[in-house]
Formats: structure tokens, sequence, C-alpha cells
């Protein structure tokens, strides 16, 4: 009886190890119903139960990081211009709430200081540096002890200097390619690799897999559905980056991929 009750735990142990665990990433927060890369967006991802958001620095005339995701801040907001021209002060002007519905008037583009403060104890944060330094970045994670909560994504240079500056912090390249992504996890030995559509294949995905490194991957577009989530997991994703956090979180915890 008791042989019997340990085979069945045993059984019952190795059911539960063989099922994945897959983070939820919030592309720009909740950005379909919210002002993309805002403050409301980001809390809708952590209502949906999202892992992380996803958030897009740059830096601004004055050295200040800012969130915004196209080089200039036209598409988003009711101003007109680079970021990298922009003061702090002229950024913080601008409504980047009311292009998404009146509703949301008057929602300011946050700074990355307000999206870590917000962020710390309630979501992880996928860094996507469109343009900043890796001593800023670095920095302003360190300030609000968010080092073990945030994944840093960006070019291999980049991401050495990070590594350079914070070994312990977790920097995440896109695989790009099979020698690409050979040379990046000799130099950099990232906990987490990043990949898209293109470079999501089966000798890829092999290579980070042996490298005991987290596979996010983007599903976007025609793959942000059931069939495309499944079809990842399958393929080996950890991590998962959708448009649709809260169908995707759904989703995942209807198969037992996440709790």
């Amino acid at each position: 009886m008791c042989a019997r009750l340990a085979l069945l735990l045993g059984l019952a142990g190795a059911a539960c190890a063989q099922t994945p665990r897959v983070a939820a990433i919030a592309h720009r927060g909740e950005h379909l119903r919210h002002p993309e890369n805002t403050i409301p967006a980001y809390r809708a991802a952590v209502e949906a139960g999202a892992d992380f958001i996803e958030v897009d620095v740059r830096t601004t005339a004055d050295g200040q990081l800012v969130i915004m995701h196209n080089d200039t801040v036209d598409a988003r907001t009711n101003g007109s211009g680079a970021v990298k021209d922009m003061t702090l002060a002229q950024f913080r002007a601008l409504d980047a709430g009311v292009k998404s519905g009146a509703q949301f008037a008057g929602t300011k583009a946050p700074t990355f200081d307000e999206v870590l403060d917000f962020a710390r104890g309630k979501i992880g944060v996928y860094v996507d540096t469109k343009r900043a330094s890796a001593a800023d970045i670095v920095a302003a994670i360190a300030r609000h002890g968010m080092e073990d909560d945030c994944v840093i994504y960006g070019g291999s240079e980049f991401l050495k200097l990070v590594a350079a500056l914070r070994p312990k912090m977790k920097v995440m390249p896109e695989s790009v390619s099979v020698a690409v992504v050979k040379k990046l996890i000799e130099e950099l030995k990232p906990q987490v690799i990043a990949f898209g559509a293109r470079d999501f294949t089966v000798d890829i995905i092999a290579l980070a897999r042996q490298a005991k490194a987290d596979i996010y991957v983007d599903r976007f577009g025609e793959f942000d559905v059931p069939a495309g989530w499944q079809d990842a997991v399958d393929r080996g994703a950890t991590g998962i980056q959708t448009d649709r956090p809260a169908e995707l979180v759904a989703y995942l915890r209807s198969k037992g991929y996440h709790k």
C-alpha cells in the first residue's frame, strides 16, 4: 500500500514538474483599451494578472528617462517633435491620453522613475531601451530596488555595458540567428533571450534551452490568439509578450501554465 502510494505521488510530482510555467508580458501595458505606455495601461495590466509590463525608455534633451515608443510624440500625444529635443518639462506638459478617448484626457506620459515606483511590489518590468545609457538605466532600476524584477532588452553592446555595471541584472538580447545567439550566450550568458516571429525557430530555441535561458517570445497580430500562444508554449516559450494580456492570462491559467 505504501509503495503504491509512493508511486502515485511520484507520478503526480512528475506530472506537475512537466507543466510549464509561462510569464505573461503586457506590450506597452494594456494598450488596446488604455493609452499605451501610461500608468492607466500599466495598472490595467496588473489587474489582468500579467507578470511584466513592457516599457519603452527614451532620454529627453535634459537627460531624463521617459516613456514613449516612437522617437517623436506625434502619434500618441497632442504635441509634436522628437523626445530627444524636448526638456522633461515640455514632455510632461503633453496630453498622452486624449487620442485614446475623452475619458483619458489629461493623462501624462510617465517618467521611467514613475513607472518603476508604480511597478515595485506589483509587477515586473520588461525594459525596452530605445534611447538611453546603460548607466542611467541601471541607476534608475537600482534606485527603486527593482534589480530582481526587471529584464533589460537592447542591443548586444548596450547589454554588455549593463552587465559590466551590474552583473546580476537580467539582460535580454534578441536571438536573431544561430550564429548570433551562440555569440551572445558565450559573451553575455543571458538568463533570458528574446524572440520575435522570424527568429523563433527550432535550432535557435534549442540553443537557448541548452543554455538554460528563459525564452520570451512576441506573439503579435495573427499569432496573438490561443493557437499562437499554445504553439509558443509547445515550442518552449517561458514568457509571451502580448497585446491582449487579460485574454492571455486567462488562457494560460485555463491550461495550468500560470498561477
